[in-house]
């Protein structure tokens, strides 16, 4: 098919609050996850904290994946690779988390 060799670039956004504005430990989580991030196409990460607010952080992650993959995003939420590293954020972050995709426009 010739769909299945089209990709697309996502962006994803966490959006969240830390107890402390220390993000020491965070970083260190997310450079050791980069393998991760690139099973599932990552191609950029980065963490972002508020100059205005310390505690409040950004994390970014850059993707490219099959269209096909991407239209069926509930199939790819429910892989268990995805659900334990949810589990971990959501164990990391007392507060809620935004989580936002973004498409770049051309």
């Amino acid at each position: 098919m010739a769909n299945d060799s089209q990709t697309v670039r996502r962006t994803v956004q966490f959006k969240f609050t830390l107890p402390t504005a220390n993000s020491s430990h965070l970083a260190s989580l997310l450079k050791s996850a980069a393998p991760f991030y690139e099973a599932f196409g990552g191609r950029r990460m980065r963490l972002l904290q508020n100059v205005d607010d310390p505690a409040r952080f950004v994390h970014e992650i850059e993707y490219e994946t099959h269209e096909v993959i991407e239209l069926n995003r509930q199939r790819v939420a429910s892989d268990p690779r995805m659900q334990a590293y949810l589990q971990t954020w959501r164990s990391l972050l007392p507060g809620s988390i935004e989580i936002d995709v973004y498409q770049e426009i051309e």
